[in-house]
């Protein structure tokens, strides 16, 4: 008997690190995956060629309904990955178009935020939801808004950028290589910075995780820390709702784990700074997705949501 064959998706995500390749079917459950070194493909034509034969042995027996790829600077309009500061690849690499053209099925990248996303909207807590944002918590921070249902892309792909609005003007330098950006405060390296100007005697190889568990610890300065993150990550927050009043914000990633420690606060800095027609409205909560498989989830989700 032959076995039937299950329509199926492939997600990529693409890291400064590590490839992450995964076979997504229709209820989100991954039914194979690889992980490559980015290092081993200095040119992405490379990358393409490896990906092309391992994709094909990844899916047979099973329909490929399409390629989904999350990535730094990555454009939805154009499929490319544009400028990206974490590649070795430079310029603007129209990886959806050699992708389609290696393996015969559509593919589509956006950035890394808004795959992930669409994947906590297919795969996570936003299901049902059509008005929610979605917040990277990491070395930067990363956004995907949806409204209506769908991602905002903006009229050129590169909207919700919410990483970068200034929150300090003249304040800490970004890599953007503006100064006050909201990831210089909000995410892993943000709160690395606060702690060390709270904390001088810090040794520089100290880590996000460790001042999580000196603050759990009840060391002052890292509850100060925290505190001071918070008070800037909600007010950006609260300032948000008044474009797309979400219905949920999720947070997700590294110092997004750190709960109660970082959400509490959030939620009480989102709270007092929201209009009065918005409070009680917008629920602020933990990513449903597992970090582990987010990456694959999200990239899969845009061959998924056309389906």
């Amino acid at each position: 008997m032959v076995a039937e064959s299950t329509d199926v998706a492939v997600g990529i995500d693409i890291g400064g690190t590590n490839i992450k390749v995964g076979l997504v079917d229709a209820e989100g459950a991954i039914l194979n995956r690889l992980i490559l070194k980015t290092a081993a493909y200095p040119e992405p034509q490379s990358l393409v060629e490896d990906l092309a034969g391992r994709i094909q042995r990844l899916v047979e027996g099973n329909s490929l309904l399409g390629v989904g790829i999350g990535a730094p600077n990555g454009n939805y309009y154009r499929g490319s990955i544009e400028h990206a500061p974490n590649l070795e690849w430079k310029g603007v690499v129209p990886l959806a178009d050699w992708m389609t053209e290696a393996t015969g099925v559509p593919c589509l990248l956006t950035n890394d935020a808004n795959a992930a996303a669409l994947g906590e909207m297919l795969f996570g807590d936003a299901k049902g939801m059509k008005d929610f944002l979605f917040i990277t918590l990491g070395t930067g921070l990363g956004s995907g808004l949806v409204v209506d249902g769908q991602l905002v892309y903006g009229h050129d792909g590169a909207a919700g950028e919410l990483g970068h609005v200034i929150v300090q003007p003249s304040g800490r330098l970004c890599g953007c290589g503006r100064r006050g950006c909201l990831e210089q405060y909000a995410s892993a390296t943000g709160l690395l910075l606060t702690y060390r100007e709270l904390n001088p005697e810090a040794s520089s190889n100290t880590t996000s995780r460790e001042v999580f568990d000196r603050a759990a610890a009840g060391e002052q300065a890292a509850l100060e820390t925290f505190e001071h993150t918070a008070q800037v990550l909600g007010l950006a927050l609260a300032n948000s709702v008044a474009y797309t009043q979400p219905e949920a914000i999720f947070l997700f990633g590294g110092l997004a784990a750190a709960g109660d420690i970082l959400l509490k606060p959030v939620r009480e800095h989102f709270e007092a700074n929201l209009l009065n027609i918005y409070r009680g409205k917008t629920t602020i909560r933990p990513s449903g997705l597992v970090e582990s498989d987010a990456a694959i989830h999200g990239a899969a989700s845009l061959i998924w949501q056309t389906a």
